[in-house]
């Protein structure tokens, strides 16, 4: 999976492939032609010139939007064959609507969209692919220079074994290669990954390691793709054995890599708690119920704030910059992360010579705009579609901006608006919307939530005012109620230092 940089980091600069910008310029041609349309006769000239036209502005566009320049064709992976499909995708919906305001489509085929799709993508792809050939080819032959290697037997048909193939035969192959595959599974004997043959299965180390020796080839390890539990245990034994009795190096890529150390999905923080404890944290059944008019309700504020979005998309990219989006990871439900999308508002605080930018010159009017109506919060309903946020909430807090006892805001998914955001909002104290964001959890109805929504589309309006009546019932109630009695608790390593420093309940 592709690692996002921090905004701060990236610069809108495109340098597009000359192979890249040429096959956005031919390949509308190639897919009227496949489609049998007559581009050169009187009556289609125009539609086709028209379709070719849009198709390449629109090509270019989804090539900057989904950043094509940035990969390198000689390390194109699976990841950046999807980015490339996006693109293309992304590209042919512009061109139909385009098509479909101006012209409806008229004088061109209808399928013709979907082979131009498809020819953009696969023109790209190959593109990259040619060039992988290539440098692997350049690889080999150089090499085959070099007589004397360190063979490998490689145990495991897996993704981490196709990566140390693919890992030595890039960096190390003058000095090591792996010739041999061996699986548990029969089935897989005969068949190839990276070029490298499936031999037989673990229990035929031996033989194999002596047909090697036979024509000359001395095997120096064994690596197995995996940890000691990858293997069973007749396995193990019979690998353990031939290594010792012929002084083979026995090697097992999790310990190499420390992969034993991954952690599979990281417990809940309320996980840790005793059953007392996580009984008075459980929220009413109101917030289990929630969860469906939080899905219709994003679907329509989407729908309507549609042009609305469009148009702030705009005002980032012409006056903030690109990338549009700004991310952060959040604590949710549970205390897992997520990432929060907003739109971006500040320029980046360094510029291209590497110079700090002034606090005051990193906020334009567009993104101040932006902020005072709220217009930079709305992609984070597809947060709320993703299961991340609810529509109101607790709002959520990066790890070191947690309040002392964390564990009830994080019973319950944080929202894109809240009490604490319709009651004083950025006016307030960290204390002070906490103890708003406690109220609300404790007294949440739907009646609660649709004032909340009515409040918030008021303070887009008006702008942010403390509530006093609002604060002081807050306390009142925290005071009166409480939360459960302290009690040491551990927690799991999901929350961060200070976050973890919450290490027993405690009371106002």
């Amino acid at each position: 999976m592709n690692l996002r940089l921090p905004t701060s980091l990236v610069f809108s600069r495109f340098k597009f492939s000359p192979f890249d910008v040429t096959w956005a310029a031919f390949s509308p041609l190639f897919a009227l032609y496949l489609r049998n349309a007559l581009v050169l006769s009187d009556d289609s000239v125009l539609p086709a010139a028209t379709f070719c036209l849009i198709s390449f502005v629109a090509s270019i566009t989804a090539f900057a939007t989904f950043r094509v320049h940035i990969g390198i064709p000689r390390y194109f992976s699976f990841h950046d064959a999807v980015d490339l499909a996006k693109a293309a995708a992304f590209g042919e919906l512009l061109t139909c609507v385009a098509l479909f305001t101006l012209t409806r489509l008229d004088g061109i085929p209808r399928s013709t969209p979907i082979i131009h799709a498809l020819l953009l993508w696969a023109g790209l792809v190959y593109a990259r692919g040619v060039t992988i050939i290539a440098n692997k080819g350049h690889i080999l032959a150089a090499s085959n220079r070099r007589a004397i290697r360190e063979n490998v037997i490689l145990i495991g048909l897996n993704d981490l074994a196709a990566s140390f193939t693919s890992c030595l035969q890039a960096v190390a192959s003058r000095t090591q290669r792996v010739i041999a595959l061996l699986d548990s599974d029969p089935s897989r004997i005969g068949r190839a990954v990276n070029g490298i043959g499936v031999l037989g299965q673990p229990v035929h180390l031996d033989t194999i390691v002596d047909e090697f020796a036979t024509h000359g080839v001395r095997t120096h390890r064994v690596v197995v793709a995996g940890a000691r539990e990858t293997l069973s245990d007749a396995d193990m034994r019979e690998v353990r054995r031939v290594c010792t009795e012929r002084g083979l190096e026995l090697i097992f890529l999790n310990d190499t890599f420390g992969l034993h150390l991954a952690a599979a999905e990281p417990p809940s923080v309320l996980d840790a708690l005793t059953p007392d404890l996580k009984s008075a944290l459980e929220p009413s059944i109101y917030f289990r119920a929630k969860r469906l008019v939080d899905v219709l309700g994003a679907l329509i504020i989407l729908v309507v704030t549609l042009p609305l979005l469009v148009g702030a998309v705009l005002l980032t990219w012409l006056f903030v910059g690109s990338p549009i989006s700004f991310w952060q990871q959040r604590l949710g439900l549970d205390g897992r992360s997520f990432d929060l999308y907003k739109l971006r508002t500040l320029r980046p605080p360094f510029d291209r010579s590497g110079q700090k930018v002034p606090d005051a010159d990193r906020l334009p009017f567009a993104g101040r705009f932006l902020r005072a109506i709220r217009l930079d919060e709305v992609p984070q309903l597809l947060n709320v579609l993703l299961g991340d946020m609810s529509l109101v909430g607790p709002r959520p807090l990066l790890s070191q901006d947690q309040p002392k006892d964390p564990l009830r805001r994080l019973s319950v998914r944080p929202g894109i608006t809240g009490w604490a955001q319709v009651n004083g909002g950025v006016r307030l104290t960290p204390e002070e919307k906490d103890a708003l964001d406690r109220w609300y959890i404790q007294n949440a109805t739907p009646w609660l939530d649709l004032r909340i929504l009515v409040l918030t589309a008021f303070r887009m309006i008006r702008g942010d005012r403390r509530n006093e009546r609002a604060l002081s019932q807050a306390r009142y109630a925290i005071a009166k109620d409480g939360p459960p009695a302290p009690k040491e608790i551990e927690l799991p390593p999901t929350i961060d230092a200070a976050v973890s420093a919450s290490a027993a309940l405690q009371t106002d």
